[in-house]
């Protein structure tokens, strides 16, 4: 059986069900009460230029549109997604005049690819675990250098993740799958330790990497960024029922250029 791969992962993405599933959050979610909390702590200049990595179909980046931020440039690596993204973006008027959303394909991995994206940017978020579903770790390192290099001095970063630690049960689980991975009993297709992939109804496949804090603190020191804040969603803001119902519980990080 193959390994997954980013090819995988962007198939998946591009799946029917999955484009179906983010579309209909981008239209009908908006941003959560922890995510809009944590942007305007983080990000309060709303004229600075950011960049929002794992755009998905424009559900982070069309509500921040809304809120005043004019100077957004979002990408992701599924072009269904983006494609569904600039629709929103024309159905909500965010797609013309001097500040418009300016929504790319790109791979977080290989930004000096995109020679639309350079080093121009005050801060960038990659929002829903994004960054956890990029696999193989040097890949997210890779990722994490390359929003790095495309900050000014002083730019923050937002993301989140699934912490395999947070809860009593997710720790039994995950003792029990590391003994798997002891006996060369876990799923052929995962790369390391950590990595989850399942078929979820109506959301489709999913790849995502659940780190523990420790693992998230190496990356970034590892890659130039220096740690600031990390919380569980449910420390930051209560949330409506409908977010419980997209997303798990995650833990939101903060570090800085």
């Amino acid at each position: 059986m193959e390994k997954i791969t980013a090819a995988t992962v962007r198939a998946d993405f591009n799946d029917l069900v999955a484009v179906v599933h983010y579309t209909r959050a981008a239209h009908e979610l908006g941003l959560w009460a922890s995510e809009r909390k944590l942007i305007e702590r983080f990000f309060p200049d709303r004229s600075a230029p950011l960049l929002e990595a794992g755009c998905g179909a424009g559900r982070v980046s069309i509500a921040l549109w809304t809120l005043g931020y004019r100077a957004l440039t979002a990408f992701d690596f599924a072009d269904e997604l983006v494609d569904q993204a600039r629709s929103l973006a024309a159905e909500r008027g965010a797609d013309t005049g001097p500040h418009a959303v300016r929504f790319l394909h790109a791979d977080a991995t290989r930004l000096h690819e995109c020679h639309v994206i350079r080093d121009t940017f005050s801060g960038a978020f990659f929002l829903f675990n994004g960054l956890m579903q990029i696999p193989g770790r040097e890949n997210r390192l890779a990722a994490l250098r390359e929003l790095h290099r495309v900050c000014v001095p002083g730019s923050p970063l937002l993301f989140t993740t699934h912490d395999r630690n947070a809860s009593p049960v997710e720790r039994a689980q995950w003792r029990l799958e590391k003994l798997r991975w002891s006996r060369g009993e876990q799923d052929p297709r995962l790369l390391e330790f950590g990595d989850r992939y399942f078929d979820e109804s109506g959301v489709g496949r999913t790849f995502m990497h659940l780190p523990d804090r420790a693992e998230i603190l190496a990356d970034l020191a590892a890659t130039g960024w220096t740690h600031e804040f990390d919380g569980l969603r449910r420390t930051i803001a209560k949330e409506a029922k409908a977010v419980h119902a997209f997303s798990d519980e995650c833990r939101f990080w903060a570090a800085r250029k």
